[in-house]
């Protein structure tokens, strides 16, 4: 709005409901970016917590896969992790978070890991230790992923957010001396009006 508009009650109204609709907007987007902000913070938590489960359970997996190479022998345990299946238990959907399209992936954990693809007679336990441990890997690999895909959307969101709300408080500052100066502009047309019906009155008395 132009803030040398000239004063007249119609446009202090214009000004008015322009001020009124950019405050709610901006009170909008900064409740919508303190949600943002919120979840993903919340997804940042959850990050760090299963890396460092992700850090230990690998850590085991591959202890116990190293106790499987001495015992079995590698070129054994290499045959064995060629017979594994490709995985295609994983499917992505998405869901909604103040507008971000976040991932929510669905993991079928039963038919992943199912029935061990080797027979038990010919191996030894070092080697389900290290199924077992690798199969919880790929499970906190997978929530892992999703928590990082999500924070990185949300923290897209919350930028474009900001710019939003930045951009309506621009608005909200210049239309708000818009208001003050017509107020005044039409307070002082009032008290020059008053003050001439009033010299009128004494002059006709």
């Amino acid at each position: 709005m132009n803030i040398n508009m000239f004063p007249t009650k119609g446009n202090l109204i214009a000004a008015k409901n322009s001020l009124a609709l950019a405050r709610q907007g901006y009170d909008l987007m900064d409740k919508k970016r303190n949600i943002l902000v919120r979840e993903m913070m919340d997804l940042v938590d959850q990050a760090s917590t299963i890396q460092t489960e992700i850090d230990t359970t690998f850590r085991a997996a591959y202890e116990a896969l190293q106790q499987a190479n001495i015992e079995m022998g590698i070129h054994m345990v290499q045959d064995i992790a060629k017979t594994v299946p490709v995985e295609n238990t994983v499917k992505i959907k998405t869901r909604s978070i103040m507008g971000t399209e976040i991932p929510l992936v669905e993991y079928d954990k039963e038919a992943s890991e199912g029935t061990p693809n080797y027979a038990f007679y010919s191996t030894r336990v070092s080697l389900d230790e290290a199924q077992k441990a690798f199969n919880r890997v790929k499970e906190l690999t997978i929530k892992l992923s999703t928590i990082e895909t999500s924070a990185i959307r949300l923290a897209t969101n919350i930028k474009k957010t900001q710019k939003r709300a930045n951009a309506l408080k621009n608005i909200t500052i210049p239309t708000e001396a818009i208001v003050k100066n017509i107020t005044n502009a039409l307070e002082e047309k009032e008290r020059e009006e008053f003050t001439r019906l009033k010299v009128i009155k004494e002059r006709i008395s």
